[in-house]
């Protein structure tokens, strides 16, 4: 089942949101010791931004996926949202669940007046990652070397972007 989650969900949400951050930390510019949302207050004012912010989930009999979308605060760029925190549970993968995710996330985009664009941006620590969104249509727009830092690695942040039909 994929829902868009609620307050009733944030012990679930944070779980998985802690697993994916030490399972995958070259895909995260967080880390535990420094994530934005790592507490049930931070993840309820998230959800508290309405049709603009919101996060999907991927259930069976728990949350084993998790894809969020925020919309730009500034009137110039508020035309355009952005995926973030994309992570399915690696006993979940291959399975479809990533791109049931990603569809569902972009029927909402759909859904938000004015939004044209969906952004994001995934590490080079993320090939198959990059594949799914390559194939729902982004395209890389630009790369940053040493984005990223996780021990001595240096990653480099592919920025992708999809426009809206």
């Amino acid at each position: 089942m994929i829902r868009i989650l609620g307050a009733d969900d944030a012990q679930g949400y944070l779980e998985l949101r802690r697993r994916a951050l030490l399972d995958a930390p070259g895909a995260f510019a967080a880390s535990p010791d420094d994530d934005l949302i790592a507490t049930a207050e931070l993840f309820r004012e998230q959800l508290g931004r309405g049709p603009d912010s919101v996060v999907i989930g991927a259930f069976r009999d728990h949350l084993v996926g998790m894809v969020g979308l925020y919309r730009d605060r500034h009137r110039k760029s508020a035309h355009t949202l952005h995926l973030w925190g994309m992570y399915v549970a690696p006993e979940e993968r291959r399975r479809g669940t990533g791109a049931q995710l990603l569809g569902a996330a972009l029927e909402h985009a759909r859904t938000v007046p004015g939004v044209e664009w969906v952004r994001l941006s995934v590490s080079d620590a993320a090939p198959a990652a990059q594949r799914l969104y390559e194939r729902a249509g982004f395209r890389v727009w630009g790369s940053e070397p040493d984005a990223l830092r996780v021990g001595d690695e240096m990653l480099v942040e592919h920025h992708m972007a999809l426009r809206l039909e």
